[in-house]
């Protein structure tokens, strides 16, 4: 083996020190492939381990490469990965991350904290939290450090590697990671053996879930790629670590308006330091409270183990983990004030007093309470002096339009700010979804035979297996559990176990009903899903199918429904409502044309038409009883 300065590290780490890196790697004299004093703990471990070597010498023999070519370029990865904790950066990225924040007030849970210090003893704790800001890669990592929690490493898109404070970051814990991979195979190794080798090290990570941002306010789907790295490394490295689902949401946010323009398809800005700096300015006006709460755990183990034992397939034990993390997201995102006023005056599409406002909003609170769900801050939404406050800087924000020259001051939707709304509305739609689901399926039995439950239990699971790439859903048994818990708060007498009704009972429970919500959580949805159906079912069989064409047409056949007001609302003409329901055409085999594909894209056409019709029948009903 020729010498090299890897031999020596005290005049080695001086050479660096002094800057002159790259010119001993481009005079030979220092193999790239080696430790060097400058790398991170889990560079060093990795590039001194014998079988990672051997490992990047198997893929350099797939990939008909030369080794040291191979090591080399795993090596240059890795330290473009590399991160720690170092007090000082760590403390100088506090004040400047605070400088960032400044518009929020973060609040957590204690208690939730304390139970999370006491595990943190033991394993690492992952924390997959939902992306609706960039402020999340600041807060949630500051919701971890603030209560005591051993600082984690957060795995960050190399979209932001911004110079200069991406070297900043990197000594703060922020590890780089690039989204484009597919045919990069030798970035996938190097990742997959970096993430191993943090778990080894019994690092905590945090990471976006869904990989970007909502441009809806509502959870994507996941993004599987890190979720599959952990698992792997559990599986090679006998270690064990826990998933501590992570929700964070606003009461406000400055990017609102630019990501709902972006779920049009609008082009997206690249992150440099200009657009930091405008970031950061933006944050100087104050926007209320940062929630940011930590869901019930997951101890990875033991739920690898279950899921293997009862026969999940290899291929799909990650999509169920990360499935489950989602919905445990979800339970854990408290309902903002914010969402209830605005899911309030996109209800009623018209202005509206306090004492109206106040008056739609009492029967949801009702029903949250009756449910269980959080509400953020525990605050009261029966309240006037706190519904009145959140209309007011909803005025302020410029989302609402107050008037107060007539005899009592009235707000609405500013024009061209129903998006916006939509947004904050969305992100608790979550906690409404199984409500409107209730609510179509009785309308079903109000339409069908005798045996109004049967209808209505068919019903429920046609509409969950429609909307299953939109929303995350428990399981069927435990979904069938939640439908049991909707018709009790209907008919008290469901609760000791379901009762045969028929079709005059269900009429009469959605006439009686103090609260229907379906057509102001699901038609949105819906409605872009009947824009797919349509445009799917146009298609010609005869020429293949191209999905960013497809999307195109339906992004301008939407606005023309929306023109001519075949869309309750211009919210369905959006990019991440169009995806969703393309994806489910592809699950269903629609997408690629065979034998019977024009017959069973019209029968997707009907199903999707039905439940818009159904959700018109809820929206007729609650007009009538507002009048």
């Amino acid at each position: 083996m020729i010498p090299t300065l890897g031999d020596h590290p005290s005049i080695l780490g001086a050479l660096e020190r002094a800057g002159a890196r790259r010119a001993l790697l481009r005079a030979g004299l220092l193999d790239p492939a080696d430790p060097q004093p400058t790398d991170t703990p889990e560079v060093v471990a990795l590039l001194a381990d014998d079988d990672f070597a051997r490992h990047a010498g198997e893929l350099a023999g797939s990939l008909g490469r030369d080794v040291h070519e191979v090591r080399a370029e795993v090596a240059g990865y890795l330290r473009e990965m590399g991160a720690t904790h170092t007090r000082r950066a760590t403390s100088d990225w506090a004040r400047f991350s605070h400088w960032l924040t400044r518009a929020h007030d973060l609040v957590t849970d204690p208690e939730q904290a304390r139970r999370l210090r006491t595990l943190d003893r033991r394993q690492s704790l992952l924390f997959p939290f939902s992306h609706r800001s960039y402020l999340d890669g600041v807060t949630v990592p500051a919701a971890i450090s603030q209560n005591h929690i051993t600082p984690p490493f957060v795995l960050a898109g190399a979209n932001l590697d911004v110079f200069p404070f991406n070297h900043l970051l990197r000594r703060a814990g922020y590890i780089y990671v690039r989204r484009s991979t597919t045919d990069n195979l030798v970035y996938r190794f190097a990742l997959r053996w970096y993430v191993a080798q943090m778990i080894r090290n019994r690092r905590n990570l945090c990471w976006s879930i869904e990989g970007g941002r909502t441009r809806t306010g509502k959870l994507r789907p996941p993004v599987y790629g890190l979720l599959r790295y952990v698992i792997d490394a559990l599986d090679t490295t006998g270690t064990d670590a826990l998933i501590v689902p992570v929700s964070v949401v606003y009461e406000q946010s400055h990017e609102v308006p630019l990501v709902t323009t972006e779920a049009r398809g609008t082009g997206k800005r690249p992150e440099d330091l200009r657009w930091l700096w405008a970031f950061g300015r933006s944050q100087r006006e104050r926007f209320g409270r940062a929630y940011a709460e930590f869901g019930e755990p997951i101890p990875l183990r033991d739920r690898l183990a279950e899921l293997r034992a009862g026969g999940t397939a290899a291929t799909r034990t990650v999509e169920r983990i990360a499935l489950e993390t989602c919905h445990r997201i979800n339970r854990a995102t408290p309902v903002t004030t914010t969402a209830v006023v605005c899911l309030t005056l996109l209800a009623a599409d018209r202005a509206l007093t306090l004492d109206e406002v106040l008056s739609t909003v009492a029967p949801l609170a009702h029903y949250l309470s009756r449910r269980g769900r959080r509400v953020a801050g525990a605050a009261d939404l029966t309240d006037r002096a706190t519904i009145r406050r959140v209309l007011d800087d909803l005025v302020h924000s410029g989302v609402f339009a107050g008037y107060d020259g007539g005899t009592d001051p009235v707000w609405s939707i500013a024009p061209g700010q129903h998006l916006v709304a939509a947004f904050y509305r969305n992100t608790a739609v979550h906690m409404l979804v199984d409500r409107a689901i209730g609510e179509l399926s009785l309308v079903a039995a109000m339409e069908g035979g005798a045996d109004g439950l049967e209808t209505a239990n068919r019903e429920t699971l046609r509409l969950r297996d429609l909307l299953k790439f939109d929303f995350f859903f428990s399981s069927r048994s435990e979904f069938a559990r939640e439908m049991v818990a909707e018709l009790t708060i209907v008919d008290a007498r469901q609760a000791g176990g379901l009762h045969e009704f028929g079709p005059d009972d269900a009429a009469r429970w959605l006439r009686e009903s103090e609260l229907l919500v379906a057509h102001l959580v699901l038609r949105p949805f819906l409605d872009a899903y009947h824009v797919v159906a349509e445009r799917l079912t146009a298609w010609p069989d005869d020429e293949p199918f191209e999905a960013s064409f497809f999307l195109d047409e339906c992004l301008r056949v939407g606005r023309q429904w929306a023109l001519q007001k075949r869309l309750a609302s211009e919210e369905s003409v959006s990019l991440e409502l169009f995806k969703p329901a393309l994806r489910l055409a592809g699950h269903r085999g629609l997408v690629t044309a065979g034998p019977a594909t024009a017959e069973r894209r019209e029968e997707f056409r009907e199903q999707v038409r039905e439940a818009v019709r159904r959700v018109h029948v809820i929206a007729g009903l609650h007009g009538r009883e507002r009048s």
